[in-house]
């Protein structure tokens, strides 16, 4: 572990808030957010119905008239009240200075809480069990997209079956090796390719439509609601497949800050949601025409001409949708390291005009490998579904826990109004959590397992690094004491031309790095400056505001302290804040193409004290090893960077 881990501090603007904002570009946000964020839900119409009627399923629906009219009326009704209803029209109200998603709902919770909110710690620990869940969702949404794109082979050509998982195998390692060389240029192309496919799937639905016009009666809330009360045996478990027609709805939210909740919920309402009902309808008209079209309702949607074009097209939205959650694993994972979940990772920033482009090697490595396991593992998209449906299930139902309780506290929302109001949405997330426990012993159990490994990695890091940053406290001593102490005994330090710049987490304490030069070596430079880099609970912090200087009491010592204030989405580049400090307000002109910079390198050891189980204490320092290289994380001309090294037991 190195200095400058990164602190969190009070709100501030966001440059994300203005890019949603601009009006003459909201119909390019429109299309850009069709491109991203719609990419997962879009191509949940390949897999949803078959896995709902699948033959192989422990508990399979049998395909009559009444379950195709209650299994057509139960997804349509889980889109509405789940995605249009708790999405679109809720959780996206709750940002972070235009910021999405569960981590800033995190973000919320942990101010509620820094004000007394009694119940907003447990919230917001249950937030990072729904944060760790997404890493699940990131591992099966690649393997079950693409693997149901690439299927629709078997229905072009039988002989092509074995191919099906090599084939999906190539196309996932060829997308996690494009991923360094990040988004920008093929994701102008998402929008349009995703256009065409929601177009398309929205026509094959309505051909499906039009040879049995009377499935639209399903719409009416009647066939969902008899379905429920006079088959609940069949239709409770059917629940645990027809909630894959709502995966990719925590992705509506996670990517607001990118588009505007102005651009989302029109390319929802407007194309979207319409064309995947569409094709709902016309697969339920298939089936009801013939129940052998079971096995692939939506390939079987178009005539024998078409099916090899589509499943192009469908294999080309499926990458999209993965390249969607992989590149929301990147921000996820950065955010947490930012707010102190995890150790930093090395983060590349892929684009320098499209805010939010990340690429996260280690991560990168860990999905591959993951997502290629699962691929050879389950071999089919109907045997991943049963895992899938749990990450989502969960997420979805933490999300709406977590926006009740910001909407009382944050909007003063009387709790009886709450309760009318989250009483019906959470009886329905926890209708689709409840069927979906049924399938534990077949694959269900997966996403739990990622889930819980990754809260208990999260949380083990946040309980050791408080345990670290303590010990570092008590070591480094107050800055100001130290400062007066110099001042006070000149003779015990000699002064040496040149600049030195000493990266601290606190604010407060004396730097490690600092302290050993000048007790060991008994020197210091002319022109001292400590720095203190702060991570705020903010996605970005606007340039007039990044930087604060303290003269620590004393004008003419050249000894300053200056705090550098990023964002949680912020790349923190040292040297080039640096060059906007005031000299006056620095004590002089600071040399900084010749300036060294310090940093403080500590080896965690696992001691004898009962701070945490050791098992735990072993995790975080194999976790520890994960740390990004703090000169390259913080831009640190490596030429001029000393790091002297200290160790601390856990």
């Amino acid at each position: 572990m190195t200095d400058a881990q990164g602190s969190h501090g009070p709100d501030s603007g966001a440059a994300s808030r203005s890019l949603a904002a601009r009006g003459p570009h909201v119909n390019a946000l429109v299309v850009g957010a069709i491109g991203v964020v719609f990419g997962d839900i879009g191509t949940s119409p390949i897999y949803t119905m078959q896995t709902v009627f699948n033959p192989g399923d422990p508990h399979p629906v049998p395909v009559s008239p009444e379950s195709v009219f209650g299994v057509v009326s139960l997804v349509f009704w889980s889109v509405m009240i789940i995605v249009t209803v708790t999405y679109v029209l809720l959780a996206m109200r709750a940002d972070n200075q235009g910021e999405g998603g569960i981590m800033a709902l995190i973000t919320l919770l942990r101010r509620s809480a820094a004000e007394g909110g009694r119940a907003a710690p447990a919230l917001a620990a249950l937030g990072i069990f729904g944060a760790a869940l997404f890493f699940g969702d990131s591992m099966i949404t690649p393997a079950i997209s693409v693997l149901s794109a690439v299927e629709g082979l078997k229905i072009v050509e039988p002989s092509l079956t074995d191919l099906v998982v090599p084939i999906t195998a190539v196309i996932i390692v060829v997308l996690f090796l494009l991923q360094r060389r990040g988004t920008g240029a093929v994701g102008r192309l998402f929008g349009p390719v995703m256009i065409i496919w929601f177009v398309t799937i929205a026509v094959c639905g309505i051909a499906g439509i039009a040879r049995h016009p009377g499935i639209l009666r399903a719409l009416s809330p009647t066939y969902a609601l008899d379905f429920l009360a006079g088959h609940f045996g069949v239709a409770f478990f059917a629940l645990a497949a027809i909630v894959l027609a709502v995966t990719g709805a925590e992705a509506l939210y996670a990517d607001m800050g990118h588009f505007g909740r102005r651009s989302i919920t029109r390319a929802w309402l407007a194309l979207v949601f319409p064309a995947c009902v569409l094709s709902y309808l016309g697969q339920g008209a298939l089936i009801l025409r013939d129940p052998t079209n079971v096995g692939a309702p939506f390939f079987r949607l178009v005539p024998d001409w078409g099916r090899l074009p589509l499943v192009v097209l469908a294999t080309a939205a499926t990458v999209i949708a993965s390249q969607a959650v992989i590149t929301g694993a990147y921000s996820v994972a950065s955010q947490a390291a930012e707010l102190g979940y995890l150790p930093r990772l090395r983060v590349t920033h892929t684009s320098e005009s499209t805010i939010g482009q990340i690429y996260v090697p280690w991560i990168n490595w860990l999905l591959m490998v993951s997502v290629l396991t699962l691929v050879f593992a389950f071999r089919s998209s109907a045997a991943l579904a049963y895992a899938f449906g749990m990450a989502v299930t969960a997420t979805i139902t933490i999300t709406t826990l977590m926006f009740f309780y910001i909407s009382h506290w944050r909007w003063r929302v009387s709790r009886w109004l709450l309760a009318l109001g989250a009483a019906p949405l959470l009886v329905v997330d926890l209708l689709f959590v409840a069927a979906n426990t049924t399938k534990l012993i077949h694959g269900a159990w997966l996403p739990l397992l990622i889930g819980l490994t990754a809260f208990t990695t999260m949380t083990t890091w946040q309980r050791g690094r408080q345990l670290v940053a303590a010990e570092r406290q008590r070591r480094e001593g107050s800055l100001r004491d130290f400062v007066d102490e110099l001042r006070n005994n000149p003779r015990d330090v000699r002064r040496v031309a040149g600049t030195a710049v000493f990266l601290t987490p606190r604010a407060q304490t004396a730097p490690l790095a600092m302290r050993a030069n000048v007790e060991h070596n008994h020197v210091r430079h002319e022109h001292v400056l400590i720095l203190s880099i702060l991570t705020e609970p903010v996605p970005r912090i606007p340039a007039d505001q990044h930087i604060v200087v303290d003269d620590l009491g004393y004008a003419d010592d050249g000894i300053v302290h200056v705090t550098a204030r990023f964002g949680y989405m912020e790349a923190p580049n040292v040297p080039e804040v640096l060059r906007r400090v005031d000299p006056a307000a620095a004590e002089g002109r600071m040399r900084l193409d010749e300036a060294s910079y310090f940093l403080s390198k500590v080896e965690i050891r696992p001691g004898h004290l009962p701070t945490m189980a050791l098992w735990r204490k072993r995790l975080f320092i194999a976790t520890s090893y994960l740390t990004a290289d703090a000169a390259e994380h913080f831009g640190l001309p490596r030429n001029r960077t000393v790091i002297m090294g200290s160790h601390i037991e856990v």
